[in-house]
């Protein structure tokens, strides 16, 4: 089964490439721009990674960020992610940046998206990775600062599928940027939200993702499960929810294994994602592994799980086609064997 999993094709929908920031990688950032930093090793950032919520979470997350100061700092963050998602098996990925995280820092949006798509280009054609590149917006901050970095977005749209909303969802519902999205739906971008697990308001908060926003995916989702209505209409809409286990370990208390195989058996289209990988220690190879050891999922669990990626992914029919092709023939030669 580990080898099973090691070598199956997968597609990543929810992982923010700030949150692929190795503490070996922050360390080698502070030195060269010159940032001082609250630790005196890599090993000492990995102990302070103590997290037993959002919050917690948050706090050190937005922490690291600040060694990330020029468009090579950018590529290079974004490069090494491509890199360890090929090593995983992953042919695709709509990865996440935070754009707000780092202008507020004073950092360009020019900076930060022109580092991202040299390193998107580099790893289509040397590494095989396609990419498609989705821009969150902090719900923490106000809708009108959302707005001025839609905005922003506006000359680079042909660089950009869609737009996301994350962070501390604590009094921050998705409500409070509607104009933001339907914007940015005027202009042709598709719409996800962070529906974080157990969070206040989690139910009405996913309803309103749904049926008020429309988003075209819904990012964790895990509390829909509460209201059997809300799943019968998630499945109608046939949107996909990007569940993050590991991640939901340290802000969830819980690998949500068996909340994932009911998704499967209500029809509604989970995937598996990494999140934050370089903060949980877990990427996505591991997160597979992670609920076939411990969740005992089955080899056809997992492979729903990332056909449905493929499935929900925002690339055009043809293109998913392939990948679940690939995917199909994959498992075929290696039940052969």
């Amino acid at each position: 089964m580990s080898e099973f999993i090691e070598k199956m094709p997968k597609c990543e929908l929810h992982v923010h490439l700030e949150g692929t920031l190795e503490p070996e990688h922050i360390f080698e950032l502070a030195q060269k721009n010159g940032v001082e930093l609250e630790y005196d090793s890599p090993q000492a950032v990995i102990d302070a990674y103590d997290f037993n919520d959002l919050p917690s979470f948050l706090a050190i997350y937005y922490a690291g960020m600040n060694v990330l100061q020029t468009e090579q700092d950018f590529y290079d963050l974004t490069y090494r992610y491509f890199e360890r998602a090929s090593a995983d098996n992953v042919r695709y990925v709509e990865p996440f940046f935070d754009p707000q995280g780092h202008t507020t820092r004073g950092v360009t949006f020019e900076t930060i998206i022109d580092g991202i798509v040299r390193a998107q280009k580099d790893a289509a054609e040397k590494l095989g990775v396609e990419s498609n590149l989705i821009m969150c917006f902090l719900r923490d901050m106000s809708a009108e600062s959302a707005m001025e970095h839609l905005e922003m977005a506006k000359p680079h749209l042909d660089k950009i599928i869609g737009v996301g909303l994350d962070s501390d969802e604590k009094d921050n519902p998705p409500l409070k940027f509607a104009e933001v999205f339907a914007k940015a739906r005027e202009w042709g971008l598709k719409l996800t939200m962070h529906c974080d697990v157990d969070q206040d308001n989690s139910v009405s908060n996913i309803r309103d993702v749904v049926t008020k926003i429309e988003v075209d995916r819904i990012d964790h989702g895990v509390n829909s499960l509460e209201d059997d209505a809300l799943c019968d209409e998630i499945v109608r809409r046939g949107l996909g929810l990007t569940v993050c286990p590991v991640s939901n370990t340290f802000c969830a208390s819980s690998l949500t294994a068996e909340e994932i195989r009911t998704m499967l058996q209500k029809g509604m289209r989970a995937t598996v994602n990494s999140d934050d990988p370089a903060y949980f220690r877990a990427y996505m190879t591991d997160n597979f592994k992670a609920l076939s050891e411990q969740g005992g999922l089955t080899d056809d669990e997992l492979v729903q799980l990332s056909r449905n990626a493929f499935t929900v992914s925002w690339l055009d029919d043809a293109r998913k086609q392939s990948y679940i092709e690939a995917l199909d023939a994959y498992v075929e030669a290696a039940r052969a064997a």
